[in-house]
């Protein structure tokens, strides 16, 4: 992409990330006081509409979540070349990915930031949409004021709109965090799908490894000795 200094109002600092499709910037917001993330469509596929729709709809699916825990959509917009571009919440305490640089979480917060993440993944649910991307860097982390973390969901590029039925028969999400049947074009998928992804945040956040796929598990315990029962067995339920 081009340098760019600003967009719109926003100043620009850093790049946090850059995916196939955008780039996503930390920005000072002037109006606000505040940081705020800005997430850019890359210039490559700005002049595909299907994917500028798909961008667009990530934007939206954001809004209508209308939740705390997931990432809020402040402002959305297009640059001068006419790439669009939308303003995020902006979580400074990075990702889950991030945190697992180091190794395996302690068990009781590896419980706690899967156990926040399911209620952010319910919230979708509850506005009628399913995320099928749920992995550890699409849940951010936000420090609260009081110095608690505060789980986010993010990047909703793959997430649908359960109302629109055939556009979940797609194949997307990740290895190792998707369901068998996500991996299959033509396969309906539903709220259970992001359950089984939640799954396995949960058993690498405690463990340090992606579980493999079904069958195929190795049990938690095994990496994780001295684990408890009871958690063994919900990780693997």
């Amino acid at each position: 992409m081009h340098s760019l200094e600003r967009i719109g109002r926003y100043r620009l600092e850093r790049p946090l990330g850059t995916g196939a499709f955008a780039t996503v910037w930390l920005a000072h917001d002037p109006e606000l006081q505040a940081p705020v993330a800005v997430k850019v469509l890359a210039e490559n596929w700005s002049h595909r509409l299907d994917v500028r729709d798909r961008f667009l709809s990530e934007a939206r699916l954001l809004r209508r979540a209308g939740s705390s825990r997931v990432v809020q959509v402040y402002d959305i917009g297009e640059l001068p070349d006419g790439r669009p571009y939308f303003v995020m919440e902006y979580a400074d305490g990075g990702t889950l990915a991030e945190l697992l640089r180091d190794g395996p979480l302690p068990v009781p917060d590896a419980l706690a930031l899967t156990a926040q993440a399911a209620r952010a993944a319910a919230a979708l649910h509850e506005a009628g949409i399913v995320h099928r991307d749920i992995k550890p860097t699409n849940v951010l982390l936000h420090t609260a004021p009081d110095g608690t973390r505060r789980v986010l969901l993010a990047d909703l590029g793959l997430a649908k709109s359960l109302a629109q039925g055939s556009a979940l028969t797609l194949a997307a999400g990740s290895a190792g965090y998707r369901p068998p049947e996500q991996a299959e074009p033509g396969a309906g998928i539903d709220e259970r799908a992001d359950v089984y992804s939640l799954g396995a945040v949960g058993y690498e956040l405690v463990t340090g490894s992606v579980p493999g796929p079904p069958g195929k598990v190795v049990p938690p315990a095994r990496l994780r000795p001295g684990l408890g029962d009871d958690v063994a067995r919900a990780l693997l339920r």
